[in-house]
């Protein structure tokens, strides 16, 4: 099949980020694909839950659940040599990917890594590195890292999954920095308590997944595109970002609607081609 093509990648990509790395105004945000997001803000780069590679197509290849790509890759992880904090949100493969965070690591050897605290040792494991490299987080806890301040949020992908110890195997993140604040979901259901835990942070964006829960995909599910419109709504994000699409086959969802539905429920939205790049003043 054809892939999708991206808005803009390779050398035009990473022209433009490093073209807006000196600005002082505002935020700059680029899709990647997936649930990844690049921010960048005052010269800082944090990079949520990327995955660039063809790890899982290769996997399952020949499968009864073959993982076949439908949009191009935007970049060569090994060339992201500026980013400050990178995050893995659970250990499913197209947020905790070893071919494009090892890449990513070696370039950056002085980023953070921001896991959730109960998925350490399987972190360590999958990616080779020192157990006590990766930084954790609980729900109700947080972190300051390089200018931004990170909230673990729990995430139900397809539960509230919790260690022996009562942490969180599946988290979302609460990013401030500045006057800013933007959520990123990780993989998550609607649960109990979700909009009124986020409301109070009055979000800037909020990155919420459309590609839904559909038991016969086999694989955990996420929120819909209808639920996705409005939990942004209910929480009063100022932008709401779409994400977890356009990658897999079997696993995704059209923008289109999501967009009907943002319409109706009168939700701010913005749908990014891979590679583009929005501007929050």
């Amino acid at each position: 099949m054809q892939l999708i093509p991206a808005f803009q990648k390779d050398d035009a990509f990473l022209s433009e980020v490093r073209a807006t790395a000196s600005e002082k105004s505002g935020f700059r945000i680029w899709w990647l694909g997936q649930s990844g997001f690049l921010i960048q803000w005052q010269g800082k780069h944090l990079l949520f839950d990327p995955y660039l590679s063809d790890s899982l197509s290769r996997k399952y290849q020949g499968t009864d659940k073959p993982h076949v790509r439908m949009s191009e890759r935007v970049v060569d992880p090994a060339r992201l040599d500026f980013i400050d904090v990178v995050t893995s949100s659970h250990n499913h493969t197209d947020h905790l990917d070893a071919d494009t965070l090892k890449p990513i690591l070696r370039a950056n050897p002085t980023l953070n890594l921001v896991i959730p605290e109960a998925n350490r040792a399987f972190v360590a494991e999958r990616l080779g590195c020192p157990d006590d490299f990766p930084i954790g987080l609980n729900d109700q806890q947080d972190r300051i890292l390089q200018g931004f301040r990170l909230y673990g949020v729990p995430a139900a992908h397809n539960e509230l999954e919790r260690d022996a110890l009562g942490q969180c195997k599946y988290l979302g993140y609460l990013v401030a920095f500045g006057p800013y604040r933007v959520y990123h979901s990780g993989d998550t259901l609607w649960f109990d308590g979700l909009a009124e835990l986020l409301a109070p942070y009055q979000v800037d964006v909020a990155f919420l997944p459309i590609n839904g829960n559909k038991p016969e995909r086999r694989v955990a599910g996420n929120l819909s595109a209808e639920e996705a419109a409005r939990l942004g709504k209910q929480i009063g994000a100022g932008l709401v970002i779409p994400h977890h699409y356009h990658l897999f086959t079997f696993n995704t969802e059209e923008p289109e609607v999501f967009v009907r539905e943002a319409e109706r429920y009168g939700t701010p939205f913005c749908v990014l081609r891979l590679g583009e790049k929005a501007v929050i003043a």
